[in-house]
């Protein structure tokens, strides 16, 4: 089998690295990009070295040509704009996997959207989340993840064909609750790591319970099934994201309560923002969304977001 990976960060360099095992795999990356530039002088990165039988190329065109099968790992608020550049190119009948968690800032809209509106060819499109960290895969320590696509035949033919021994992919039937639910948990680890920072890291059992019962109720009222917040793409990617120390939007948030710069791509900051309009959108309450945007973006203190999140209203557990 032939795979595109587009995208050489670390977990696109990652992906194309572990499906190079048992498939002809050629990796992308934007010529100017430090991560493509450090990849092509030394073949490895601060995680890996490149197989010699990986391909490395710059040549969009090359990239979307070599392959049915194309896997997307960058930046989600970066996506439109990519699928637009994509589309410029003949890639009708080809299979396009997100491996990336998010939703758009300035629509709202779920990835698997997004790349639909932009690339006007008849194309399939799946998402691959769920917990894992790529220092733990290096290591040798399995995982399970989900892949989810509109398509379950494209969801079956994606499991079968890219499911190991070291990633085991279950198959989604809830496109809206897998997308919503896998972009919200880097919300909750940005709230987690909130809560480690202000030495509070108890808290955050509680923080997984009502984290995961939010994004439940706004899954289900897009329309998903809320049984969806409780499966990988969410509750089960919770300790790779709210305990892990590889977890770069858990310390994202703990650096920012403490001061301290942090440069890693947080995705969950972003995403945060597009929750709160999905939520006034479908009427739906997202305390913790909201505390978390208010600490990084209105100058809500410490003390004042574990006020605001753990001192609300007594209310049954599962009311809405």
């Amino acid at each position: 089998m032939k795979l595109t990976v587009l995208g050489c960060g670390r977990w696109g360099s990652f992906l194309a690295t572990y499906h190079s095992a048992k498939n002809e795999v050629l990796l992308w990356g934007r010529p100017d990009a430090p991560s493509f530039q450090e990849l092509a002088q030394h073949r490895k990165n601060q995680y890996l070295t490149l197989p010699e039988k990986l391909i490395l190329e710059s040549d969009l065109e090359k990239a979307l040509s070599w392959a049915d099968t194309i896997i997307i790992s960058i930046s989600a608020q970066q996506l439109r704009s990519f699928a637009k550049q994509i589309n410029e190119f003949d890639v009708s009948g080809k299979t396009f996997i997100l491996c990336m968690k998010g939703i758009e800032v300035d629509t709202g809209k779920r990835l698997t959207q997004v790349i639909n509106e932009e690339i006007q060819q008849k194309i399939s499109v799946a998402v691959w989340v769920g917990p894992g960290h790529v220092q733990d895969f290096l290591a040798g320590i399995p995982n399970c993840m989900v892949v989810d696509s509109p398509d379950p035949q494209v969801t079956e033919q994606i499991s079968e064909n890219l499911s190991s021994d070291l990633i085991r992919l279950y198959r989604g039937a809830d496109i809206i609750g897998t997308e919503v639910g896998a972009a919200a948990k880097n919300v909750v680890g940005i709230a987690a790591g909130l809560l480690d920072g202000a030495g509070l890291t108890s808290l955050k059992g509680a923080l997984m319970a009502r984290g995961a019962r939010e994004v439940a109720r706004l899954i289900h009222a897009m329309g998903g099934n809320e049984l969806s917040a409780y499966g990988l793409c969410h509750l089960g990617d919770y300790e790779a994201t709210l305990f892990s120390p590889h977890s770069h939007n858990r310390m994202f948030g703990e650096c920012f309560i403490l001061g301290k710069p942090y440069t890693q791509l947080a995705e969950g900051a972003s995403t945060v923002k597009a929750l709160i309009k999905l939520g006034e959108e479908y009427k739906v309450d997202l305390p913790i969304c909201h505390v978390v945007n208010d600490v990084l973006y209105h100058g809500m203190t410490a003390d004042k977001a574990v006020a605001a999140l753990f001192s609300r209203s007594v209310k049954g557990e599962f009311e809405l």
